[in-house]
């Protein structure tokens, strides 16, 4: 029923209507004075025209804080004005503005009960000019009918082209505002896509780094009395580890304070150094690759096949028997739908009572990390063995 306006745009509607009662009024005054309503008395007449030119400036008043109201005062006006025999005069314009909110600014049932007056107006008019008791053009006839339907047409067009503007404008917001709404959408699930793969590149950068040092840190712990250069060489281990995983965490950071392009990803080239890492923890690592790769794959799929090997050799470190870990890789010409890919797998024990695909949330991300780039991961510990496998899609002919 009302609508929240700000104070400008109330003093501007209340301006506007009090100019239009100071140049409706004396129209209407004149129009009593001529003695066209000779029913009324000079009293009457001079009180019916301030009413009259009172409510159709109300209605420009409040056309855009309350349309329904608007449009009620406005029929008000006409009804008030035909019941007088008045003919139609200047005060009447303020109609064409508020068939114009009634499209623009009114909820769905006040849009069409604008429409409807419109058309409904139209022939009121006509039959007001036609049939009046006062301006009745010889009445209606066959002879007056192409003049009728001219007037029907004339005020049917005036009154539709103000309300169809009033649509128009009315298209034209809810188009901004929708696009407003869509783009506020794709930056909220941009940022939330951003902070997943944040948070998945610090679980992967931390768990990782973290084991690694761990696992390093309880084989110096043993070998401190024993053999002092293995200490040494583990507390290297550790050291290196760190910093690695600090400087990567920093990069992280940095891409969460600032909107800015991120830093180098790890690539094929750096599961060397991943490999090495978990060697030096202590595990017996065996990688077999075959058939090796024969072209450079896309860096989404180094970044995915070189996270999810992260994660699988971590859960390895984690969760292990301290056994050998196996780690394949086939790159294959038509293994992921058809298209050249490449297949993977980790497997290694698992001590007892652990559950590596239960806990945390690094299978989760291996399997996000597979499904972002086309490909697929399974994760299960059948037969006190875990077995992280795969397909990944490399975008480039093997």
């Amino acid at each position: 029923m009302f609508r929240p306006l700000k104070t400008y745009q109330l003093v501007v509607d209340v301006s506007v209507a009090a100019a239009f009662f100071a140049l409706a009024l004396p129209v209407e005054l004149m129009v009593n004075a001529t003695g066209t309503v000779s029913l009324l008395g000079a009293p009457v007449g001079v009180f019916a025209a301030t009413t009259i030119a009172l409510i159709f400036s109300g209605a420009l008043a409040i056309r855009r804080f309350s349309p329904p109201l608007a449009l009620a005062l406005a029929w008000a006006g006409a009804v008030l004005q035909m019941s007088l025999a008045r003919p139609p005069t200047a005060a009447d314009l303020a109609i064409f503005g508020v068939l114009y909110v009634t499209a623009a600014y009114g909820s769905t049932r006040v849009y069409w009960i604008g429409f409807g007056s419109a058309v409904f107006g139209a022939v009121v008019i006509t039959v007001y000019l036609f049939l009046g008791p006062t301006f009745a053009s010889g009445g209606l006839s066959l002879r007056t009918l192409p003049l009728a339907v001219a007037v029907l047409v004339a005020a049917a067009f005036a009154l539709l082209l103000a309300w169809t503007v009033g649509a128009l404008v009315r298209t034209a917001v809810r188009a901004t505002a929708n696009r407003e709404a869509q783009r506020r959408a794709e930056g909220e699930a941009a940022a939330e896509q951003e902070r997943v793969r944040i948070a998945r590149d610090m679980h992967d950068v931390v768990a990782h780094s973290l084991s690694v040092v761990i696992a390093q840190a309880d084989g110096a712990r043993y070998a401190a009395s024993a053999d002092p250069a293995v200490a040494t060489a583990a507390l290297e281990t550790i050291s290196t580890t760190a910093r690695a995983a600090l400087a990567d965490v920093r990069l992280l950071l940095t891409q969460l304070r600032h909107s800015q392009s991120p830093g180098p990803q790890p690539t094929l080239a750096d599961l060397e150094e991943l490999y090495a890492q978990v060697r030096a923890a202590g595990v017996e690592l065996r990688v077999d690759v075959d058939p090796a790769p024969t072209a450079q794959p896309t860096a989404a799929v180094q970044l995915a096949l070189y996270r999810i090997m992260q994660e699988a050799l971590t859960n390895a470190l984690r969760h292990g028997d301290g056994g050998p870990v196996a780690l394949r890789l086939a790159w294959l010409p038509t293994v992921c739908k058809g298209q050249p890919g490449v297949e993977f797998e980790v497997r290694n024990g698992v001590r007892a009572g652990a559950r590596p695909s239960e806990s945390g949330h690094g299978t989760i991300g291996m399997g996000e990390r597979a499904s972002l780039v086309g490909g697929w991961l399974s994760a299960s510990d059948p037969d006190g063995e875990f077995v992280v496998s795969g397909v990944l899609p490399t975008g480039v002919p093997a």
